[in-house]
């Protein structure tokens, strides 16, 4: 039997950032309000603040190199980028981000440096006790349109510490909130291709 599996869609690219570069990233980040960036996002996100993303692109530049080898398995073709702008977000209890895209770049990532056991206890009650598929709290949701029967067009995950995902920055996504009394830290960025 000769048989066939095609790539379809869009690149959802997902790794681990290892504990050292995970803490060299966190010290990056600062609740200083002279980088106050929460008028520039759409996210219902209190604490928003700019980090240097010269230095984040430096700690994750052999992530980026791995990604580049997915890519250029995925579509047959190279990507160079850089980071055009990052920020962190320390998300509290009842904050979301809604679906949204970005604009403005060509790739989007998200990576996680903080996930206090509560939250995980929380989405995990929320999974036993709901249908397989509900979305529950604390979880990253990417969304390809329109919807379409027998195409999966809808991926949800609940992040680990250290999860770095890259995608199109046209793909919408959503953030869902969580009820839990604690913070949880993601670092935000957005890069452009290299001409």
């Amino acid at each position: 039997m000769n048989s066939k599996f095609y790539f379809f869609g869009p690149l959802l690219f997902h790794t681990e950032i290892n504990k050292n570069d995970l803490n060299e990233i966190n010290n990056l980040c600062h609740k200083d309000e002279d980088l106050n960036n929460r008028k520039n996002l759409i996210g219902h996100v209190n604490d928003v603040y700019k980090i240097n993303s010269k230095k984040l692109e430096f700690i994750l530049d052999s992530y980026f190199y791995e990604y580049k080898s997915c890519f250029f398995n995925f579509y047959g073709n190279s990507i160079d980028f850089y980071i055009n702008s990052a920020w962190v977000n320390y998300m509290r209890a009842g904050e979301f981000n809604p679906m949204h895209f970005h604009t403005g770049c060509t790739l989007s990532a998200v990576l996680f440096l903080s996930i206090p056991n509560d939250i995980k206890e929380e989405n995990l009650n929320f999974k036993e006790n709901r249908k397989k598929h509900s979305v529950g709290p604390g979880e990253l949701t990417f969304f390809a349109f329109p919807q379409i029967t027998r195409f999966i067009t809808e991926r949800s995950y609940f992040p680990k510490e250290g999860d770095l995902f890259i995608f199109p920055s046209n793909l919408t996504h959503y953030v869902a909130p969580f009820k839990s009394n604690v913070e949880r830290v993601s670092v935000a960025f957005n890069m452009n291709e290299k001409i």
